[in-house]
């Protein structure tokens, strides 16, 4: 399997990190705003066996914002399933002192799939189900071929229901670097996924955790009651 490392930063202010952005040269992957809407389902067994071994298996919908696209958002959502566990190292020992780790790194595999409900439906065949689901909208930048020290950096700009932040992945040096041109410190590290996240802001605001999703859209076009 390939490895992730990767990190969060949370954000407060969002203009000030794309005037910073801009300033480091960096452009969003993709055509136009490069902005996609991210529909994520995490699956486990009942008795949450994945979960116990640090695992994770995921089906993500992407829409991208149809920007220039002449096609409708529907036509060009694709599929990504995804499976994620922790590093294995036999080589290990008890006796050994393992220092904190200051980035996230797993093992991952994603592959496209074609048809997220037929997916969905064979994971619940073998006694799985849809337990979590989260939303957020993400935006993916590269900086400049120039930064030859960013080579395979992806800054990836994610707006979710409990704030924004952005994820850092790739070289854990070009991590590094990029958070301190970003203004942050290794300090600043978030290790946490975002089910871990979504379950602390429910525990601050006192609220049950249910979904980590956007509130429907509201209608505020009411019927006129004047008569004619």
């Amino acid at each position: 399997m390939a490895q992730e490392t990767e990190i969060k930063l949370k954000i407060s202010d969002q203009r000030a990190l794309l005037r910073q952005l801009k300033k480091l040269g960096a452009r969003p992957v993709g055509d136009g705003s490069g902005r996609v809407h991210q529909d994520n389902i995490i699956f486990d067994t009942p008795q949450g066996g994945l979960a116990k071994h640090g695992q994770l298996l995921r089906i993500r919908t992407e829409t991208p914002e149809s920007g220039n696209h002449k096609k409708s958002p529907e036509t060009l959502k694709t599929f990504l399933l995804t499976f994620k566990r922790p590093i294995s190292n036999p080589a290990s020992s008890a006796s050994q002192t393992i220092p904190k780790a200051r980035h996230k790194v797993r093992e991952e595999l994603e592959l496209s799939i074609g048809d997220a409900r037929a997916m969905s439906a064979i994971f619940e065949a073998l006694g799985m189900n849809g337990w979590f689901r989260y939303e957020k909208y993400r935006t993916t930048f590269r900086l400049p071929g120039s930064q030859s020290w960013a080579r395979g950096l992806l800054i990836e700009l994610d707006e979710t229901p409990i704030g924004t932040f952005v994820e850092l992945e790739g070289p854990a040096a070009a991590i590094d670097r990029a958070a301190a041109e970003l203004g942050f410190s290794k300090r600043d590290y978030i290790l946490k996924n975002y089910l871990v996240l979504y379950i602390e802001d429910c525990k601050k605001r006192g609220e049950e955790p249910r979904q980590m999703i956007f509130p429907e859209p509201k209608n505020l076009s009411k019927p006129s009651s004047q008569k004619k």
